[in-house]
């Protein structure tokens, strides 16, 4: 399976860095199988950091290796997997021992509804009906560096602002 990752630079060796804000699924490397997501992604990065040059980095992902690892999948949006991003996104302290997360990216629209569900305006089963109702990207995390090795870097493409 080809996945896809952007970013400021060409990355043949994917590593695990420590973000500078919460992310869906801790820490990691994070990557999708949408082509579009990676490229919006680091569009919005150039104009954020004034870079003139972006890349989609392109990566195989080899499905048998996910065997050997700790894996976590929602392939929808579930109260399971509203519990775990929430707890991600707002407990600094949280972190899970899974080696690769897969599941719907909860991007600013979905953010949006979060922040009705976290007013009390929504309830749980009221944002997970709301957001089924989304066409949702995907998302794949690499918690921890034994799991990078399930990628292989295939070629970067240089992206324009």
């Amino acid at each position: 399976m080809i996945i896809f990752h952007g970013s400021c630079e060409q990355i043949e060796k994917p590593e695990i860095r420590l973000p500078n804000r919460t992310l869906d699924y801790g820490v990691g490397f994070y990557t999708t199988t949408s082509y579009q997501q990676a490229e919006d992604w680091v569009r919005r990065r150039m104009k954020e950091s004034m870079q003139t040059i972006g890349f989609v980095n392109e990566y195989n992902l080899n499905e048998d290796a996910l065997n050997k690892f700790r894996c976590l999948f929602f392939d929808a949006p579930t109260e399971e997997w509203l519990d775990f991003v929430m707890k991600n996104r707002t407990d600094k302290h949280f972190t899970h021992n899974y080696d690769i997360v897969y599941g719907p990216v909860a991007n600013d629209r979905v953010y949006a509804a979060f922040a009705l569900y976290e007013g009390g305006l929504l309830t749980k089963q009221n944002l997970i009906a709301e957001l089924k109702t989304y066409k949702l990207v995907d998302q794949y995390l690499f918690h921890t560096p034994p799991s990078l090795q399930a990628i292989s870097f295939i070629k970067a493409r240089q992206v324009q602002p």
